[in-house]
This record gives structure tokens, sequence and C-alpha cells, in this order.
């Protein structure tokens, strides 16, 4: 969420396996993130 994820959802999000994500320190609306990762695994892999 754009709030933030609480220390208490995140405990129960490891107990629960979530595995966590990180795109640096920056923080992305929801309909930014998948495009932006997107663009970050395609300049790595030189497809663009």
């Amino acid at each position: 969420p754009e709030g933030g994820i609480g220390q208490e959802e995140a405990k129960a999000l490891k107990a629960g396996g979530v595995t966590s994500v990180s795109l640096g320190p920056r923080i992305l609306r929801t309909e930014t993130a998948g495009p932006a990762a997107i663009a970050v695994l395609q300049a790595i892999a030189g497809d663009f």
C-alpha cells in the first residue's frame, strides 16, 4: 500500500511465506511499479 506496511502486517506476511521485493528506496504507485520493474529487467537483459 502507498502508506506502507505496518510492523505487525510485515510479521504476518513473513510468517505466511511472502517474499519481499524492492526496487530501492523509492516508493512507487502500483500503476508505476510494474512498468518500472519491467524496464529495469529489460535494461539488464539489454532488450530495448
